[in-house]
């Protein structure tokens, strides 16, 4: 019940739709009872004139009873037309009434639904718009562990399973009961016998289908994940098309959708099962029930003691009949309600996952600008699931204006080191300095603000090669990003573009070469001037030509600031102010590209296996 209320909770303000939506479903039931009431004087009319148009002359006194609606009637009629009117007229007055009144239930019924429409869009838009701020806060250690086709679905499929539960909550409180009561109020003012006979056998209709519905969350529940097992899938198999082909492994990914979607289609298929069994079988207990009525009920019109005539019979039967549709409503809503629970916790799961990496209460210290230098003391680090350590005990110091490199085997956790420092991850022990203070005690939005950061494995987004470039400072002008597009080398090749800085790159920059988008991504970093830059390998997976290219707008990048650089090519780091070499998650050795040389380690060997002079 908890789980329920605060999935309710995504729908505030909820008065300003539950109140208009009470008085709208409130007259839409009125007017809805009306038109069946009506049946009886029409009925009467045709088959009954001379009891249909007797003259009444004083307003009749208020009673719950179809005698007192069809005298009342007749006082109307005798007061417009006096001793002139009859049975046509009857029928015509009849008639006027009967479609007003089913103009104004439909009218108030277009309006409630309108106002639930309003309810669902409004509560799907503010759900998604929290989930999606509360991943875009989490820190890079979740998304190493989850799956990001899960993630995906409970973002789309399971939010879109919540508005279920939202909406369908109204329409259980409010218009199912509001026509059930008053389907009742016109069944008891006609035979009040027969109505209790129908109230005996309502309930056992009620327990007969709650017991059906109620085991409808936890295969709900299965189905959800297994739609985000699916979403995985789908999400792996799309963008590693080019390794899937080259490793002719189709039919592998194949069978494994196949698998997966077949689960999830029985699973779907068994709980549909169950779920469209509570309409038909309410349905058939109705009309069982309606006949039971018919004997009953025409055992009282033929022994003409319980008052009731063919008239009124006729309309209780029709009330009866439409009583169990609101019912058969009520189980369709709770078995929509336990799947928008069942998606509605995974919802939850992912909202209440907070980032352990965020700026201190207070708002902390704001990064204005580097003035002295980055400090690693004594730094250890290990990821969350995992308590092997991958760095142990680092320290080093990189001052302001100095180039840093990082050299070393792959798996030494040089990547990691440069992670930690935009707080990517936060160290298990030790800490590290900007200008002698904690990065913890930073604002996080500033740290990472003055620093840029170009990787090896470039991140661009389907979109312009100018939004691409504006990444890295929003409000740029059209000039900045020209500017810093050649100092990285890519006016050029822009210019050449089918529609220059707005040709789209496609998903992922793919209409591009590797040259073409590491030096897009080295734009983006040039454009936001950061104080602190961190290349990780950014020119290892390039051909000679691009490497130049890319080579020259680094140096001019690094011209003056503050850089850490990861290397396997050590051939882009020889002029590095400090070299360290980081082998499993310690600094082995430490110096310039000459002094490491001459001391014949571990970083000579590496420049001899890549003849590097």
């Amino acid at each position: 019940m908890k789980l329920y209320w605060r999935l309710l909770g995504f729908a505030k303000p909820i008065g300003k739709y539950a109140v208009p939506y009470f008085f709208y479903t409130l007259f839409y039931a009125l007017f809805n009872t009306f038109n069946f009431v009506m049946i009886i004087p029409l009925l009467r009319t045709l088959f009954g004139a001379g009891e249909a148009v007797e003259h009444i002359t004083t307003a009749p006194e208020f009673r719950l009873s179809v005698d007192y609606l069809t005298e009342l009637l007749n006082y109307w009629l005798f007061s417009l037309y006096g001793e002139n009117y009859g049975a046509v007229n009857v029928l015509v007055i009849l008639a006027v009434f009967v479609t007003v009144s089913a103009f104004l239930s439909n009218m108030f019924r277009y309006l409630g639904q309108r106002t639930i429409e309003n309810l669902r869009i409004n509560t799907i838009r503010n759900m998604r718009n929290l989930v999606f701020d509360n991943i875009m806060g989490l820190n890079l250690g979740y998304f190493t562990s989850a799956r990001k086709g899960d993630v995906m679905s409970r973002i789309t499929n399971d939010i879109q399973t919540v508005r279920f539960c939202i909406v369908n909550t109204l329409q259980v409180a409010f218009r199912e009961p509001f026509l059930i009561i008053g389907y009742i109020v016109a069944m008891v003012a006609i035979s009040w016998e027969l109505t209790l006979f129908a109230v005996i056998y309502l309930p056992l209709i009620a327990l007969i289908i709650g017991g059906i519905v109620k085991k409808l969350r936890k295969p709900a529940l299965i189905a959800q994940e297994k739609f985000g097992e699916i979403t995985s899938v789908l999400d792996e198999s799309l963008s590693g098309t080019k390794v899937i082909k080259a490793y002719t492994a189709e039919d592998f990914f194949r069978n494994k959708f196949k698998s997966l979607n077949h689960t999830y289609s029985e699973i779907w298929r068994k709980m549909m099962y169950r779920q469209q069994l509570a309409s038909p079988m309410s349905e058939f207990m109705g009309i069982a029930a309606a006949a039971g009525l018919l004997i009953f009920g025409g055992a009282l019109v033929l022994n003409g003691q319980s008052g009731l005539d063919g008239s009124g019979f006729i309309a209780y039967i029709a009330i009866f009949t439409q009583i169990t549709r609101p019912m058969r409503a009520f189980t369709d809503a709770f078995a929509n309600i336990n799947q928008g629970i069942a998606a509605g916790g995974r919802v939850l799961e992912l909202l209440d996952t907070k980032s352990n990496i965020c700026s201190p209460e207070d708002g902390g210290i704001v990064l204005g600008g580097l003035k002295e230098g980055i400090e690693f003391r004594n730094v250890h680090f290990h990821y969350d699931d995992d308590n092997r350590e991958v760095i142990g005990g680092v320290s080093f110091t990189v001052r302001k204006g100095e180039t840093v490199a990082l050299v070393g085997s792959s798996g030494g956790g040089k990547s990691t080191l440069s992670d930690l420092i935009p707080r990517f991850y936060d160290v298990s022990e030790g800490e590290i300095l900007i200008d002698g203070h904690n990065i913890k005690e930073y604002n996080i939005t500033s740290l990472r603000e003055a620093m840029g950061i170009v990787t090896q494995e470039t991140v661009l987004f389907n979109d312009t090669i100018e939004n691409n470039i504006r990444l890295g400072k929003f409000d740029a002008t059209m000039e900045e990003i020209e500017a810093a597009a050649r100092i990285a080398n890519a006016h050029d090749f822009i210019t050449e573009s089918p529609e220059g800085y707005q040709t789209n790159i496609g998903d992922r920059g793919t209409k591009l070469s590797g040259g073409q988008r590491q030096r897009l991504s080295i734009a983006r970093a040039v454009l936001k001037n950061p104080d602190v830059l961190i290349l990780d390998e950014a020119t290892s997976a390039l051909d000679t030509e691009s490497e130049k290219l890319v080579q020259e707008a680094l140096d001019k990048l690094l011209a003056g600031r503050t850089s850490v650089v990861i290397a396997h090519r050590l051939s882009t780091i020889k002029n590095a102010d400090r070299i360290l070499v980081v082998d499993e998650g310690r600094i082995a050795e430490e110096g310039t590209h000459a002094e490491l040389i001459e001391r014949g380690g571990i970083y000579s060997k590496l420049v001899a296996l890549q003849q590097v002079n």
